[in-house]
């Protein structure tokens, strides 16, 4: 056999080997759907159907009409195939799923899952497939389709763990780093070193919630600010929708590629939205292996450290190949190697589903006591959630899978592998999980900080009320300073005023933020022009990104380079380095210093090139962003989905949204591709016409999947 044969043969093999070997998931039970979707007038679906499972249907088909792309990644991410189609990244993400065992997790307890539950996911997974059935062209893997509700599940085990911080921890583990310090200390001036340990974090982007009672608006009502940052595009973007069935469910907000529900927003009588915690729930175990790396001592005794190869699919060019890795677990949970050792992890919330179950009894929930039972279920792992509803009810709670652990380690640092004294089992009761509910202040705030600054100083939690143990966050935000500012300067607060509290774009001079400038401003110059004029255009900045001022594009810049090292936890960089690389990125790109904010930052998506204002680390939130060719920044991670919600004092529930671009993200040839981006650019909204007698006239197209 010649060479040129052999190359052919080997081609051949490495397109097809990857289908061929691709585990196919069965249907769903087949079942008849009765369900409707009214796209309004931005293109946003209304789903109306008979049963709750009717409607996740139309969720799964009305989703996918809008970005199949993004929802095909995420399914293939739960069958192991990511990298298939994303190459090494996504390849990565596939070896977390067999890692952590998520679809172990799901084949294992999905049976026993309430029958509604079951219904509802196989639902969703039936509308994914009827569109992927229906328009074979646009599906990207073969034998991706069918899926199931298994699938939709596996989803929520594999994902939820990032929201906690895992990924930094599987990252510091592969590389062989520091392991990354989860709680921080209290904000230090800076010029003391080292006061946050170092330690890597994907989530820099954040999220604000504000909520409201009667008693603090100037009209009576209680109010509900949703402002989660999320990224503009991918897999954790928000998709916005409504929901209505027979069966009472009845609800409006966002939700996430792959979830057959909602995940916040509000229903006629409550609502909540989501902030990103922090709390120190992960610990890593460093075990004692006998000398062939096949053992480790646990109180005395070997045992044998389980070991499993997988198989890999990354693709290269036109090519998929297969690439063996081996996953290991030992009794403290998934294993990793390193040069420095073996490690094990553990973190709250593992290798269970309940918050499959738990998102959607949040949203069936009728009032405040059914909403609290639901989230005494302690399925989600992480992230704050802040309530309100039209009764004046009003709430943070700190919600995390918080282990149950013995005094005597440094739960922060590195934990001994060979005793069973360091080994938690269980977790805190929800009667434990920190809460501030009905303040006397008579609002909540929350900006991916400390829970114990939230409702001003006469009403907020007692630190000492909790136990170190549960490694509770003590950072501070720009964002969260700056919103008790505006709160407490404000004793009536009425809608409009509201609205003016969540796009403020300023920093405050109390904040981290404040102190970085302030540290630039007292640099030396030195004799570096470059330093000695952005020092001067600095000097002329008024603390507040509108983009009115000469120094806002500068400002913003010189902030994200303070957040890349304060949100993250890392050593503080250095601010002469930070004032000179922004600067010179000015200068490299505009030929000057003083240039518009709206110049530099820029909302792009198609044809659409808006200028923007805000910045990382205020309310207005501009976090990440892609720097293009022509040195402007295209910000793809911030304000994501906003709702304001407002029940009247009578109990009339009313709200308005927006988001970066439109209902249709990946369709360009839509109208709605980005058909919302002059409204959020100009900060304005509209309207969710959730109830469906006022959707009714905005309606522009209604059909049956």
């Amino acid at each position: 056999m010649g060479l040129l044969a052999v190359v052919l043969i080997v081609a051949l093999g490495l397109a097809i080997w990857e289908p061929l070997t691709a585990e196919a998931s069965p249907p769903p039970p087949p079942r008849q759907y009765d369900v409707a979707i009214a796209r309004d007038r931005f293109g946003v679906p209304h789903i109306f159907g008979t049963t709750d499972a009717d409607v996740a249907h139309g969720i799964g088909y009305a989703h996918a009409e809008d970005d199949f792309a993004t929802l095909q990644e995420v399914l293939a991410m739960t069958r192991g195939r990511l990298g298939a189609i994303t190459g090494e990244t996504g390849a990565a993400t596939d070896y977390v799923l067999h890692l952590l065992g998520a679809r172990d997790t799901v084949a294992r307890d999905y049976a026993s899952q309430p029958a509604d539950v079951r219904a509802l996911l196989d639902g969703y997974a039936a509308g994914l497939n009827l569109y992927a059935e229906r328009h074979p062209d646009q599906v990207k893997l073969r034998r991706l389709f069918p899926v199931n509700g298994e699938d939709v599940a596996t989803g929520f085990v594999l994902r939820s763990p990032f929201f906690v911080g895992l990924e930094n921890v599987l990252g510091a583990l592969a590389n062989g780093d520091d392991l990354p310090r989860e709680m921080a200390l209290p904000d230090a001036p800076l010029d003391a070193p080292n006061v946050t340990p170092a330690g890597p974090r994907a989530i820099e982007g954040g999220s604000n919630a504000w909520a409201v009672a009667p008693r603090r608006s100037t009209d009576g009502a209680t109010r509900l600010v949703s402002n989660s940052h999320q990224p503009w595009r991918g897999g954790v973007a928000w998709y916005e929708l409504s929901v209505h069935s027979r069966e009472g469910w009845d609800f409006t907000g966002a939700t996430f590629p792959g979830a057959p529900y909602p995940l916040l927003g509000h229903n006629r009588n409550l609502g909540w939205t989501n902030t990103v915690n922090r709390p120190d729930v992960i610990d890593v175990y460093k075990l004692a292996m006998d000398d062939g790396g096949e053992r480790y001592r646990l109180d005395g005794q070997w045992r044998p450290l389980e070991a499993r190869r997988v198989w890999l699919r990354v693709r290269v060019g036109p090519f998929v190949l297969p690439v063996p890795r081996m996953v290991y677990r030992s009794v403290h949970g998934p294993a990793m190697r390193n040069d420095a050792g073996t490690f094990a992890f553990r973190y709250g919330g593992a290798d269970q589903l309940r918050m499959v179950e738990q998102y959607y009894r949040l949203t069936k929930a009728q009032d405040f006591d059914q909403w609290q039972r639901a989230m005494a279920m302690q399925g989600i792992p992480g992230t704050n959630f802040i309530y309100a509803d039209r009764t004046g009810n009003i709430g943070l709670f700190y919600n995390a899978g918080f282990p149950v652990r013995r005094p005597g380690f440094d739960y922060a640092g590195v934990l001994p592998g060979d005793t069973s004294r360091a080994l938690w089992t269980g977790m805190v009761p929800w009667r434990g999980v920190p809460k501030n509910v009905n303040p006397a202040s008579g609002y909540i705030i929350n900006a991916n900080h400390t829970p114990f600054v939230a409702a001003g100083p006469s009403s907020e939690m007692r630190r000492g009320d909790y136990s170190p143990l549960l490694g509770i966050e003590e950072d501070m935000t720009n964002r969260g300073v700056r919103s008790i500012e505006l709160m407490e300067a404000d004793t009536a607060i009425s809608q409009a005023e509201l609205e003016a509290i969540k796009f403020d774009s300023a920093v405050s001079r109390a904040s981290w933020a404040g102190k970085w400038f302030e540290a630039m401003l007292a640099l030396d110059p030195k004799g570096d022009a470059t330093v000695k004029a952005a020092q001067d255009v600095l000097r002329r900045w008024d603390w507040n990104y509108d983009g009115k001022g000469p120094a806002d594009a500068l400002a913003t810049l010189v902030l994200r380079e303070g957040n890349r090292w304060h949100y993250p936890r890392k050593d503080r960089a250095d601010p002469r380095d930070a004032l000179r690389s922004s600067a010179e990125h000015l200068m490299e790109h505009f030929g000057r210093l003083d240039v518009p904010l709206g110049q530099l930052l820029r909302l792009r998506q198609g044809k659409v090139d808006l200028p923007l204002d805000g910045g990382p680390d205020v309310l207005r939130a501009m976090a990440l962003w892609d720097v293009d060719e022509d040195g402007r920044l295209a910000v793809r991670h911030g304000d994501s989905f906003i709702q304001f919600v407002e029940w009247t004092r009578d109990g009339r529930v009313r709200s308005k949204s927006i988001n970066p671009f439109g209902a249709a993200t990946t369709r360009p040839q839509s109208p709605h591709h980005v058909d919302q981006a002059p409204l959020f650019v100009a900060k304005r909204f509209k309207p969710t016409w959730f109830d469906p007698a006022e959707l009714r006239p905005n309606i522009v197209r209604a059909y049956r999947p």
